[in-house]
């Protein structure tokens, strides 16, 4: 595992300096409104095309996803690490970006998961969209691994900032165990199969893209050890698998780490090339 992690860094140090040198960006965030198919609401996201822009090429997508208290603004205007890191490296691979509201503090329910295959779909059928990737934190990250266990082809690649991976007895974000029994329709006790629907330690088998985790050793909102467990499990399947574990930090990535370990999913997905 360290030997993964020392490799991700030099792969992120050279894509630093591609980023600087190229001076790529995204462009200015446009923020869009849908009718959701499961129930006639209107929805949003905001998407950020690559500049410049190609409308008859092939780009990629990453999708981030916010975490609790926030919403679909989190990852296009925040400057702390998962954020930048997460457009930068869209920008870097000339990447379309969207980061959308999925329902509040929803934690992936059904709704946000029907609205994101919405997305995925409407997406598709407006630009020639090559693979699909994941990216978020906290709750966003948690959702990113609860979407791949739920439908995992329609995901190429994840990175999971400090997520859970196991909703079954979490506890550790008062807010957010209130916020999963609403949106799942009550307790682990009263409706055990949805969580474990939406809990990617029970499906690691369905995980045969690449995976990274950034996890904190002092995270008391979200406790790093259903996520290492996963990726345990996932390394004894010889999954590509990166987890950049800090003992000292609590519930955080640094842009550094949030930019490594999307450079492992992309690099690993994509080939070298990054394209």
């Amino acid at each position: 595992m360290k030997q993964r992690i020392a490799r991700c860094m030099v792969i992120f140090l050279l894509g630093v300096d591609v980023v600087m040198s190229q001076e790529l960006q995204l462009g200015p965030p446009q923020d869009r409104a849908f009718t959701a198919e499961l129930d006639a609401t209107t929805q949003h996201y905001v998407l950020m095309l690559p500049e410049p822009w190609d409308p008859g090429g092939e780009h990629h997508l990453l999708i981030a996803l916010h975490g609790h208290g926030s919403d679909r603004w989190q990852y296009i205007r925040q400057e702390r690490g998962e954020c930048r890191g997460a457009r930068d490296m869209a920008a870097r691979h000339g990447m379309i970006f969207v980061s959308p509201d999925y329902r509040g503090n929803s934690w992936m329910g059904p709704a946000a998961e029907a609205d994101l295959v919405q997305i995925i779909e409407d997406l598709r059928a407006e630009f020639t969209i090559g693979k699909v990737f994941l990216a978020g934190g906290s709750m966003g990250g948690t959702s990113v691994l609860s979407f791949t266990a739920l439908h995992p082809d329609l995901i190429a690649g994840v990175s999971a900032q400090n997520p859970v991976a196991n909703l079954i007895g979490y506890a550790g974000y008062a807010p957010g165990v209130k916020a999963i029994e609403e949106r799942y329709g009550g307790t682990a006790a009263e409706v055990p199969l949805e969580y474990k629907r939406r809990s990617a330690e029970y499906w690691p088998e369905v995980f045969t893209m690449p995976v990274a985790m950034t996890t904190g050793g002092r995270d008391t909102v979200v406790p790093p050890e259903s996520a290492l467990r996963l990726a345990k499990v996932l390394e004894v399947l010889q999954r590509q698998v990166l987890v950049i574990h800090r003992p000292e930090t609590g519930h955080e990535t640094n842009y550094e780490d949030t930019c490594a370990a999307l450079e492992f999913v992309l690099e690993t997905a994509l080939g070298a090339g990054g394209d």
